[in-house]
């Protein structure tokens, strides 16, 4: 399996949470949404600019800045 930064899973590609680098308040905020290990994300669409990015977590789509999506490893599926 491939792992990389969630602000690099292609658009329409789904991958899965394995860990999570961010700490403090950023690190509670990203698990609130749900973004815990073992949790399925995939890439909805990005902004003209490129950043934010939609992303489909459990159900609710949910934008993230690529600062925050960079603190996420997801692995491909």
């Amino acid at each position: 399996m491939q792992e990389m930064p969630l602000s690099k899973l292609p658009l329409k590609k789904r991958g899965v949470v394995t860990s999570l680098s961010a700490e403090g308040m950023a690190r509670r905020r990203l698990l609130d949404l749900g973004l815990v290990p073992g949790t399925a994300v995939e890439a909805v669409r990005r902004s003209p600019a490129g950043d934010p990015t939609a992303f489909s977590i459990r159900g609710a789509i949910i934008a993230l800045r690529k600062e925050d999506a960079d603190k996420i490893t997801v692995s491909l599926h």
